[in-house]
C-alpha cells in the first residue's frame, strides 16, 4: 500500500516536468528566466502509516514556468512528545524580523513576511492542537523557529457512576 501510493504520488508531482519537453534548452518563448523559480516537496509518513506530501516554492509543476511574486517557503513541523511541544521551521532569507506577521490558532498557523521585492505567506495545519497563548517565536540568519506547547488534552464525555 505504501509503495502504491507513493508511486502514484511520485508520478502526479513529477510527470509536468518531464513533459515540459525543450523548455530550458530554448528558451527563446515566453518563460522567463530573470526570476529565481523554485519548486520542492518533502515526503513524510503520518503516524497512521500513510504517506503525506508538502509541497513549497514559488512555482508549481505545469506545462510552463510561472510568474509568482509571493513565495511558498520550505517549512519543517516536529512534535516532542517528551516536552510536550510543537516546532516550526521556516527558511524566509532577505527579510527583517519585523516584517513577520503570525497568526497562530489552536489548529493553524498562518505567517507571511515582506520586505522590499522578497513576499512569503504560508498556512499550515498543524498535527495537534496547540495552546496559543504559548507561542514562542525566532528569527535568525533568514531562519524562523517558531515553538508551540501543545494542548493539554481533555477526556471526552462525562464519567457516570452506576447506583
Amino acid at each position: 500500500m505504501f509503495d502504491d501510493h507513493f508511486e502514484k504520488t511520485f508520478r502526479r508531482l513529477s510527470s509536468p516536468f518531464f513533459s515540459m519537453g525543450d523548455v530550458f534548452e530554448n528558451p527563446n518563448g515566453t518563460v522567463q528566466t530573470f526570476e529565481p523559480y523554485y519548486y520542492g516537496y518533502v515526503k513524510t509518513v503520518g503516524e497512521d502509516g500513510i504517506p503525506h506530501v508538502t509541497e513549497w516554492g514559488n512555482t508549481k509543476p505545469s506545462s510552463s514556468l510561472a510568474d509568482s511574486t509571493v513565495r511558498d517557503p520550505y517549512v519543517d513541523v516536529s512534535v516532542n512528545e517528551q516536552e510536550h511541544t510543537l516546532k516550526i521551521v521556516s527558511e524566509m532569507p532577505g527579510i527583517e524580523k519585523s516584517d513577520i506577521k503570525l497568526n497562530v490558532s489552536d489548529k493553524l498557523v498562518l505567517f507571511s513576511a515582506e520586505h522590499g521585492d522578497r513576499k512569503y505567506k504560508k498556512k499550515i495545519p498543524l498535527p495537534s492542537k496547540v495552546d496559543e497563548n504559548s507561542a514562542k517565536a525566532k528569527y535568525t540568519n533568514g531562519v524562523l523557529e517558531l515553538t508551540i506547547s501543545l494542548a493539554k488534552e481533555k477526556p471526552q464525555g462525562k464519567l457516570v457512576s452506576v447506583e
